[in-house]
């Protein structure tokens, strides 16, 4: 027999928060460790911060010092000051403000923290607490925003990422542009800053994008229907496989078949290796090589694709 999983009210669990709660999670700090990916050993409860008193204070497996910041009820500004005006003079390496509900104001605050380069990693965590039938309650917390390798990018490294934002967009503006001049396949497609743009083959899940590095440029089919169609994107990659002669014959050359098994999706492609997204001299003819690419691999898939098993 299956049990049903049951929300328990906080204040059910923990009357007070700096009485109950806080001295719960001093004491089990393992299973917030859990949900951070941290080793966590306790360090002091109330921390005394001048005037003020910081919930807990604890070390990771690094010997980072990390304060954790409890607030059993919304996220508000008061508790925001409070953790940086903690993390600045306990000179704190990690920030853990727990809160039953984030506000979306305050999840984009620490999204923000971890942009601006300060050495500090900032987490926004979730608690609530469920009971299985009449068992216990349990603490569940759930990471709402934290650092990642997006929000470490400061400083030189996030430069860099602007310039590559602006690089293609650059690239996708120019190709886009000649393009519209040879196919309407792309026609409604506007400029971007990822490294692919697409458009679709008619059928969902199917799309004939266009794809650049630093290395090189592509024309491809790229197969994925979505979450949980492992399978058939994989039967529709070998559909078109049993056809690869006649295709690669109406095409004018090989292409590269990706069934890429350890993943879900499936591609068709010709790369252009000779020049890349940082070649800008040889943008006009990598752009040219790869719209031509692009035409042929339609022309040579669109029958195909009509006579999948959809």
């Amino acid at each position: 027999m299956v049990g049903r999983m049951e929300k328990v009210p906080l204040r059910e669990v923990w009357r007070k928060e700096a009485k109950d709660f806080t001295s719960w999670l001093y004491e089990n700090l393992e299973v917030l460790g859990e949900e951070l990916d941290l080793d966590l050993t306790p360090d002091e409860k109330e921390k005394s911060v001048g005037s003020f008193s910081a919930d807990i204070t604890a070390e990771d497996g690094l010997g980072r010092k990390v304060l954790i910041e409890n607030q059993l009820e919304r996220t508000d500004h008061v508790h925001l000051g409070q953790i940086l005006t903690y993390v600045s003079n306990l000179d704190a390496k990690i920030a853990v403000w727990i809160s039953s509900d984030p506000r979306p104001e305050h999840i984009k605050a620490v999204e923000w923290l971890n942009e601006t380069g300060s050495g500090v990693l900032f987490y926004l965590v979730k608690v609530e607490a469920y009971r299985i039938g009449l068992s216990e309650p349990a603490a569940k917390f759930t990471i709402f925003t934290g650092p990642s390798e997006s929000t470490e990018i400061v400083g030189d490294e996030k430069k860099e990422m602007a310039e590559r934002h602006k690089l293609r967009y650059d690239f996708w503006k120019s190709l886009l542009e000649k393009s519209k001049a040879r196919t309407n396949l792309h026609s409604n497609i506007s400029p971007g800053t990822s490294s692919w743009i697409g458009a679709g083959s008619g059928v969902r899940g199917l799309g004939f994008n266009y794809a650049v590095t630093y290395k090189f440029g592509q024309a491809e089919l790229y197969i994925d229907r979505g979450k949980d169609c492992d399978e058939e994107n994989k039967r529709l990659f070998d559909e078109l496989n049993s056809h690869r002669a006649e295709i690669e014959n109406d095409f004018g050359g090989e292409l590269r078949w990706e069934r890429l098994d350890d993943r879900r999706a499936s591609r068709i492609s010709k790369r252009i290796e000779y020049a890349g997204l940082g070649d800008c001299d040889k943008w006009s003819k990598l752009q040219e090589d790869m719209i031509d690419a692009m035409i042929r691999l339609e022309k040579s898939l669109k029958k195909h694709i009509r006579m999948l098993r959809i």
